[in-house]
């Protein structure tokens, strides 16, 4: 089996606004300033109906999308969910086909630049420029994604403000006569025009493909993503209205730039002037978000083994250097040997395959069942969403006729080739699709849950999750010499029975059985055993420390030994409610990386008291411990009850410890001289607590 170790992640510094700027400057370009006119030629004044009937499989493929990328935010987007769901063949050809569609958008999108700037300036030499433009883009790559985000945010506001003031002065200036005619194409002519100017909308799901480097993705990535989602449907709706209505039929059918000849009609030389100057910036707004977004690909499929190692190196900057030199080398190669104005429409075709799959993907991931995909959005209305998007898709393919189709064969073909000749021997790992043949009996691939699990660890706990409120009500056992693991389980199950409609030596069997069969996670010489049960209201910790140690003996899931043992000084215990099993599961992995911490050990040696121990397992930012005393800021605080003392809004007393004993305060607990404190609450109220009551807010 490959050696799946962990590469260099990529640094997280994409905010909301980014996320909303590169999905929406990746959407509003060719599509909005060069194919109308395209589209005209084949539907005439249905192309209004035919953007919107394009936006319906991109709703399903949206929302399927942002579910997965908020589960699983890693560099490659929709190579890495097709390979993680449906496996590593599919991923090679999504990764692949899904890459080169994105090149060649960027190539189309340089060479569109030309159209308009060729009403000015005729005779300057395009393609060159295209080169320059497709090497300084990737010199902007090369410095990192805030760099590049930036430049980003820069470009769409400067787009959004001139379409702003294009659909305010034209939408009084329309004829409504232009629409008499609006469904003679017919049905089919519609439906094939919907296809061909569906590639207009994909850019809005390619951030996707930067999702690791998003912060706060559970929040960032839907929301950045759905509004950009509105702002190209209102854009493409008003826009082309805006085109019929103020250009003949005539001046709009196979018009390359038919915005600015919009402008043009609506304000005279001026209005021309301005809307290529919009050209300009969406093209280039979705070259920078094109290519930021390709050069992920190459990095995400190395780092599975599926391209050569160089792909996954990083530079100074934390950017996947030979990914993105690769991707400006490729573009720049379609600008000089490929008419990229054609080829690039036949990408349509295959990014509406791979967000069938994207759709497919979903539902086999849920069907799953894995405890560890944990998304932070889930899509509404499953599996009717995703089987809207699955039908949807095929039948605009299926209108797009023959060459489109060809051409997704061909580039399905590709992936399938390099799969079987150069990755498929250097890679041991099946999708998730294999945990639905498992609950059919036949096979199960333990991998992908491990990897769900590492992530999760990587994700950190959610806002709701009440870790520091488990930990403050834990119990606590501290034992200066051995420790007997069977007399330990039924210590901790006396205390949980309590809280359970379990009788102890029931949930004694399953802490026992689970330890067992090697399902109790080791890290570090701690151990966690932990179960899940029906009937808890709300997830329990106890914590175990024997200086001594405690030996385990257990049954090793990977060796045929029938029995392995090891001793460990540290044990946590955690029961949570069966009916959460992603909360269980990031409960464990908070408690697992704060064990890795290299500081971990040490404050746990050297607790004094049950508090300490407690508060190693407790994030810096999220507490306080503070000791009342005299002559300190602290003093006003004595002998005044909790409720009269101003905290700061979501600040708790979760313990105090008075003369060695650890008290559960209430609100009419009053603070005395010597009592110590640990006050757990958001970074804001720590920081607040900080200023007030140390040196060293």
């Amino acid at each position: 089996m490959v050696d799946l170790r962990r590469s260099k992640p990529l640094k997280k510094e994409l905010g909301l606004l980014d996320v909303y700027a590169i999905a929406t400057g990746a959407t509003l370009s060719a599509g909005f300033f060069l194919l109308p006119g395209l589209a005209a030629a084949q539907a005439g004044p249905a192309i209004v109906l035919s953007y919107m009937i394009a936006a319906i499989p991109l709703v399903p493929a949206m929302f399927s999308i942002i579910e997965l990328a908020t589960a699983m935010p890693r560099a490659g987007g929709v190579y890495y969910f097709l390979d993680r769901t449906l496996g590593p063949l599919v991923g090679t050809i999504g990764g692949i086909g899904t890459w080169l569609a994105l090149v060649l958008k960027v190539a189309f999108a340089l060479v569109g630049m030309g159209a308009y700037l060729s009403l000015f300036l005729p005779d300057l030499p395009m393609i060159p420029l295209a080169i320059a433009l497709a090497v300084g883009l990737g010199i902007v790559n090369f410095f990192g994604t805030s760099k590049s985000g930036g430049f980003q945010i820069a470009l769409v506001a400067g787009l959004l403000t001139i379409l702003a003031a294009f659909f305010i002065g034209g939408i009084p200036k329309i004829n409504i006569a232009h629409f008499q005619n609006i469904l003679t194409p017919g049905a089919s002519n519609i439906l094939s025009t919907a296809g061909l100017v569906y590639i207009s909308y994909v850019g809005v799901t390619n951030v996707a493909s930067l999702s690791e480097e998003v912060r706060d993705p559970e929040r960032n990535l839907p929301l950045g993503v759905i509004l950009a989602l509105v702002t190209a449907i209102l854009a493409y709706g008003v826009g082309t209205s805006v085109m019929v209505g103020v250009l003949s039929e005539e001046q709009l059918a196979g018009n390359l730039t038919p915005v600015a000849a919009a402008g043009g009609a609506i304000l005279g030389r001026f209005g021309t002037i301005v809307l290529t100057v919009a050209a300009l910036l969406a093209f280039l707004s979705v070259a920078n978000a094109g290519s930021l977004s390709a050069s992920r690909y190459p990095l995400a499929m190395s780092r599975d083994h599926m391209l050569p190692r160089f792909f996954r190196r990083l530079g100074r900057y934390g950017t996947p250097t030979s990914a993105i030199v690769v991707t400006v080398l490729t573009i720049v190669a379609i600008l000089l040997l490929l008419d990229p104005t054609r080829i690039a429409k036949l990408a349509s075709a295959f990014q509406l395959l791979m967000f069938a799959l994207v759709c497919l993907a979903v539902i086999v991931i849920r069907e799953s069942r894995i405890d560890s995909y944990d998304p932070g959005y889930r899509s509404p209305f499953y599996p009717c969403m995703q089987i809207l998007g699955i039908l949807s898709a095929a039948l605009l393919i299926w209108e797009m006729g023959w060459l489109p189709l060809a051409f997704t064969v061909g580039l399905v073909l590709l992936g399938g080739v390099w799969y079987w000749f150069y990755a498929k021997d250097k890679v041991v790992r099946t999708g998730a699709i294999y945990h639905i043949f498992e609950r059919l009996g036949q096979l199960r691939y333990h991998g992908l849950d491990g990897e769900l699990r590492g992530i999760l660890k990587e994700k950190g706990l959610r806002g709701d999750d009440p870790f520091d409120e488990i930990v403050a009500r834990s119990l606590v056992i501290d034992l200066a010499g051995k420790g007997d693991f069977a007399d330990l389980v039924n210590r901790v199950s006396d205390w949980l029975s309590e809280q359970m409609p379990y009788s102890a030596s029931e949930i004694a069997e399953q802490f026992l059985e689970g330890t067992r069969i090697g399902a109790t996670p080791v890290t570090h010489g701690v151990a966690l055993p932990h179960v899940r049960v029906e009937g808890l209201e709300q997830p329990e910790l106890a914590f175990v420390r024997c200086k001594g140690g405690v030996t385990i003996t257990f049954d090793s899931p990977l060796t045929d030994h029938d029995h392995e043992e090891a001793t460990f000084r540290a044990l946590f215990f955690l029961a949570s409610p069966d009916d959460n099993p992603a909360q269980h599961l990031r409960i464990l992995a908070q408690i697992a990386g704060r064990v890795d911490d290299e500081s971990f050990a040490l404050e746990w040696e050297a607790a004094q008291d049950e508090q300490q121990l407690r508060e190693t397992l407790l994030h810096e930012d999220s507490f306080l411990s503070l000791l009342v005393a005299h002559s300190t800021p602290t003093e006003e605080m004595i002998d005044r009850p909790i409720r009269e003392v101003q905290f700061p809004v979501g600040c708790l007393v979760a313990l105090l410890s008075r003369g060695g004993q650890t008290i559960v305060p209430q609100g009419d607990t009053v603070f005395q001289d010597g009592d110590r404190l640990t006050l757990i609450g958001g970074p804001e109220s720590m920081r607040e607590l900080r200023a007030r009551y140390t040196d060293h807010p």
